[in-house]
């Protein structure tokens, strides 16, 4: 489980990249977690453009026009 810094430095990270672009391509490493990645994601998310990155508690938030993209690190802490 990542801890509050972890996740506030991986969105600091992140948002100046992604921030105002638009989605090309989505690759699902792990589609078997807690909650099975729905298999449309990709298509669901490409061409969309980042409005907004922000954290709430140890959730990444990336928002779209159409929703927001809930993201959990889903560190193990293990090797």
């Amino acid at each position: 489980m990542p801890e509050l810094p972890e996740v506030e430095t991986t969105l600091r990270g992140i948002a100046p990249h992604i921030l105002r672009q638009t989605v090309c391509a989505v690759t699902v490493r792990q589609p078997k977690l807690r909650w099975q990645i729905p298999p449309a994601l990709p298509e669901t998310l490409r061409g969309l453009v980042v409005h907004e990155c922000r954290r709430r508690a140890k959730y990444l938030l990336i928002r779209f026009d159409t929703g927001v993209l809930l993201v959990h690190l889903g560190m193990s802490g293990s090797k």
